[in-house]
């Protein structure tokens, strides 16, 4: 059975409210709950204890993305701990961790995610190895977008699998440009995600394509068709 979704960061930006409501009647069966600027978190955290009930009853499985902009590291994860107690699975971008201490302390709700372009660190198997090392309990998300940009081949985006697909908890799908701005996926881009395809039909998928309202439903069923429909072709020779 597939479980794909949406982030809310990607069709309502911080309106995580509005996200929910224009999902809602699709037939979408995760979500990830974006607050990627520091100001976002304060109100999805009041708003969580409330919410979660009946995103619980709605979503098979439901993440939450940490912010990548903050002042204060060890305050931020004192912060996500409440959504790390909650059982949510919390993406964060390594170039965001300073004091692993701090992170340390997420425990098995913290999700890696391999960066693109634009960032120095975490973009390779070899540069995830050092975070993976110092955060063991760690797992991991894979943007394969991100790992297409860094090579188009999509061979690092089997080492990553080769080499952490034990962690492997969810994907992120789209297409994203050189300012790292994500969009809808590509004919070329759905092509190069068909290897995949084994892997994702059995992972949460999480789509990141900016996209309006109107494209919400195309998006969904361009990423399904992606999964069902090449689910039994053959690997490329990794596993997870």
């Amino acid at each position: 059975m597939t479980t794909i979704g949406f982030s809310t960061g990607a069709i309502a930006r911080d309106d995580f409210a509005t996200a929910l409501d224009l999902l809602e009647p699709t037939h979408t069966s995760a979500v990830e709950l974006s607050a990627l600027r520091a100001a976002e978190l304060p109100p999805l955290l009041a708003a969580l204890p409330g919410l979660l009930p009946r995103l619980n009853q709605r979503y098979r499985y439901i993440s939450f993305h940490a912010p990548t902009n903050f002042d204060d590291e060890q305050s931020l994860v004192r912060e996500l701990m409440v959504i790390a107690d909650l059982g949510l699975n919390i993406v964060v971008h390594p170039d965001t961790i300073g004091d692993f201490d701090h992170w340390r302390s997420l425990g098995s709700q913290l999700c890696l995610e391999n960066m693109d372009s634009r960032k120095p660190i975490g973009r390779t198997a070899e540069e995830l190895e050092p975070f993976f090392e110092r955060l063991p309990e760690a797992k991991l998300c894979l943007d394969l977008a991100h790992a297409r940009q860094i090579d188009s081949s999509m061979n690092q985006a089997v080492r990553i699998l080769r080499r952490f697909g034990s962690r492997l908890a969810q994907f992120h799908i789209s297409e994203i440009n050189s300012k790292g701005t994500h969009f809808a996926m590509s004919f070329a881009a759905r092509r190069a995600y068909e290897p995949f395809a084994p892997i994702l039909s059995r992972t949460p998928v999480i789509i990141e394509s900016i996209v309006g309202r109107h494209e919400i439903a195309r998006e969904i069923a361009a990423t399904e068709e992606l999964v069902t429909q090449t689910a039994g072709a053959g690997s490329r020779g990794f596993a997870a």
